[in-house]
This record gives C-alpha cells, structure tokens and sequence, in this order.
C-alpha cells in the first residue's frame, strides 16, 4: 500500500517474481488554504478499503506493508480515534515553531545527535504548533502517529512504526537508534514516549490483521502486517538502491537522495540525515515545488506540459507553495529575465530548470556530507514526472549525469510488497527487489558537460530576490 498525499495505490505483487497481478486506486480530500494542508485519517481508511476492493483479489493477500507520506501528524484518543484533521507533510503553519526548535538545541546538535535539523515539515514542529494553537487536542492525546503508523495500527492493533519514518519526525535519533529524551523534554515539545509508537527492524512484522479489519477490508484474518517505512524510504528500497546510487523522485514534492551505509550529518539542515528501510541511511533534500508547479505554470501559458523552447535566458523559482530546500517557507514565485520577445515556452522552460536546479544542488551538497556518493553513478529517476521527456533532459544537462528510468511504476507499492514479501519468504527486502529487477529501463545521456551556466544564473537570481523570497 502506497497512501500518498493525493491518493491511495494498491499493488498485489507475486513475491516469487514480483510481477503486479492486481492494482487499485483512490483519491484523497486534501483541505487548507494559504499553509494549511489536512487530511481527515478516515479518508485513508476508506480509500484504502475502495482500492483493495477495486483489485478484486484483496482475500489471497499474505502480508501487507504500508508505506505512507512522511511528516504527517496524526493526534489519537487510545483506541486511534483520531481527535482532528492530520496535519501533512507540505503544511508549513509551524514555521516558527521550526526556528524556535533549531535555536533551542543549535542546528549542529540537531545535526549529530538527532540527524536533522528542524524545518517546518518534520513532525517535531508540527507538535509545538499543536501545542501552542490547540492545547486542547494535545491535553487530550493519548498516541501519537505518523500517516504510516496509524493505517499500520488500523490493521494490527499494534502502535508501530519502522526507523526509516522514524527518523524524518525530529524526535528520533539515527545516531542512538532511539528516541531523543532531549527532545521530548524540551519546552515546546513536552511530549511522553509513551505516546510514541514501537520502532521496528526491517524484517520485524507488526502483527496480523485481527478479525475486525479484516471484514471491513476483506483481507483474510491473520495476514501478516510489515513494519512499513515512509514513501521515500519505500521508494528507494523498491529500487533495490545500493549504497552510493542517487535517485530523484518528481512528484508533488520533488526529493533527491541517496542510500548510504553510514549516517550523514549536514549542520545546514538542507540534507535530513534520515534512516531507510534496510538498516542502512538514506539521506534526503526534498522540495516542495516540483511537477505541480511546473504544470501550473504550463496552465497559466497555456501549454501543454512540455511545450518548452529549446534554450531560455529567463529564470523562474516555482517557489508556489514557499520552498523546504532551499528553506524559504513564506517565498512565493518569482519570474525574472523577461523581454519583448520573451516566449511562452522559453518561461515554461525555466521553470523546469529552476524545479530540477534544487534538486541538482542538493545532489552536490549529498556528496560533500554524505558517506560515498558515486560520481560515477546514474540518477534513477523515478515518480510522476520521471517519464516526461522535458524532465529527463533537464535533471541530465543540470546534473551532468546519465539518467535512468525505471520501467517499473509505483516504486513506492513496490518498495511496500518487497517488504511484505520478506515477511513470506525470510529473505531480505532489498535483495527481493532486486532479484524482482524494478531497475531496467530507458538511459538519458547528459551533454559532454554539465549546464554549469544556469545553475550560476538560478542561485545569483535567488540570491538577488532574497529579500522578496524571504521577507522579515
């Protein structure tokens, strides 16, 4: 299972050769204006008994794992009724609860001895804000879960969690493999771990559907419940990624990461240290702003979504939604560089390189704090975007390195039934996707050298509206 910020994806993989026999589908209702981004956890439960339904085959499933959005904030009575809307991953209302975090401990603490530094999308700040806006609900909390940890509980009746979503909350430690005392008792935080669900290994099972999901659901009583991950972390082990290999997702957000067998420490707080879903790292950028704002750009030209001239000297920063890396949560977009004879496709084509122009940087900020990035090494582009042929392009010419694309779609679900599949079997779920192969597909080759130019003419037009990106 896949329960992504827009949707929920089912996939019924054969675990000996994991070839996708079933698929189901349905959307979510995402809610808030201006910072705000909700979502009811009800609708995840019902999108996720609509899609099982729509695979016509959810009573020979054996093992389920979910992989979820990370972030989310999701505040439960005992039995995991939730007691508001969960806050998502792309909320960015606690802003100042981020920056009040940060100084309280000092980035470079954050950094060694949590593995990131707060931003307002990590669970951390979305707590504090909780806690200053609606003290109420946090009186009355009695659990506290991620968007993965609760459907994993809806399923088991187990509170748990796995170390790779774990680690994008703010209160977990990759260094200790712990929850972070220090954290939890800090004067914005107050949080009991008792509250906090059970982490789990890679290989750990959650438990079993009981008897009452199970009819809701129509999955067969006593299907083996995984440990789940978050989407990124499914992601990369759908790929079976090793570690040194870079990957991109485009999607909504846009992230770029690499698995890595030590953890990185990135005081600046652009790259999140996090944990994956193998036991090893995986180091993480993520933006905002990717394939939803370049095709609303599109819409607002009037273009089709790859309607792109060949060159363009304007500069676009699609910052639509303020921005996580770079970290400017109250920017808007910005559109420099125009003329007379500027072209609609020549703008449309700047706001892929600016999308594609983050996530390039933090790809070479990967390589400076992380443990072995192979410069050698492809991007394996995956997501919603990864087939569009004006995204395969500009991550190459940006990056300077081949691009290659998966043939297998919804690496998430699939990264999800390799650890399931691990539960069947006793094997390891990376070394299942592997031996599934999710990674032959199309190459892109880069141009001699990379587009070194737009890059310098991106970061000197951020920094040079800096000031309109990120007013006081």
């Amino acid at each position: 299972m896949d329960c992504s910020t827009q949707a929920t994806k089912v996939l019924l993989v054969d675990p000996e050769d994991g070839r996708v026999v079933a698929t189901g589908r349905a959307p979510h209702e995402v809610t808030g204006a201006g910072g705000a981004r909700e979502t009811d956890p009800a609708v995840w439960w019902e999108a996720l008994r609509r899609a099982l339904a729509e695979t016509g085959r959810a009573a020979e499933v054996g093992a389920i794992s979910v992989a979820g959005q990370q972030h989310g904030l999701v505040v439960t009575v005992a039995d995991g009724r939730p007691l508001r809307p969960a806050v998502l991953w792309n909320d960015t209302r606690s802003a100042p609860e981020a920056a009040t975090l940060r100084d309280a401990l000092g980035a470079e603490a954050w950094a060694e001895r949590v593995g990131v530094v707060p931003v307002p999308s990590f669970t951390v700040t979305r707590w504090a804000w909780l806690r200053r806006t609606e003290p109420e609900v946090t009186a009355a909390a009695q659990a506290i879960r991620l968007p993965h940890d609760w459907l994993t509980e809806r399923l088991s009746g187990h509170g748990a969690t796995d170390r790779g979503d774990a680690s994008g909350t703010g209160w977990w430690s990759t260094r200790d493999e712990d929850y972070a005392t220090e954290v939890l008792e800090l004067p914005a935080v107050e949080l009991d771990r008792s509250l906090l669900p059970d982490v789990l290994g890679p290989t750990e099972a959650a438990g079993a559907v009981h008897a009452a999901a199970a009819r809701e659901l129509g999955l067969p009583e006593g299907t083996i419940v995984g440990p789940g991950t978050g989407d990124n972390m499914s992601a990369a082990l759908g790929l079976g990624l090793r570690p040194g290999e870079p990957a991109i997702s485009l999607g909504t957000s846009g992230t770029a990461y690499a698995a890595m067998s030590e953890r990185a420490v990135d005081p600046s707080g652009l790259i999140a240290g996090f944990a994956d879903a193998t036991g090893g790292f995986l180091p993480l950028a993520a933006t905002l702003n990717c394939t939803l704002a370049v095709d609303r750009v599109a819409a607002w030209l009037g273009l089709e979504r790859e309607g792109v001239a060949e060159r363009t000297e304007v500069t676009v920063l699609p910052y639509l939604d303020g921005e996580r890396t770079p970290n400017l949560p109250r920017a808007a977009g910005t559109i420099a560089g125009l003329r007379h004879d500027t072209e609609p496709g020549q703008i449309l084509l700047a706001a892929y390189e600016g999308a594609v122009a983050s996530l390039v940087e933090a790809l070479e900020l990967l390589a400076a704090v992380g443990t072995g990035l192979d410069p050698d090494a492809p991007v394996v582009l995956i997501g919603g975007g990864a087939r569009g042929r004006v995204w395969q392009a500009t991550v190459a010419r940006l990056s300077g390195r081949s691009v290659q694309v998966p043939d297998a779609d919804e690496l998430v679900g699939l990264g999800a039934a390799a650890q399931a599949a691990a539960l069947l079997t006793g094997e390891r779920p990376d070394e299942i996707a592997r031996r599934w192969d999710t990674r032959g597909g199309k190459a892109v080759e880069p141009p001699a050298q990379p587009d070194t130019e737009t890059l310098a003419r991106i970061r000197a037009t951020r920094q040079a509206a800096l000031g309109l990106l990120d007013p006081p």
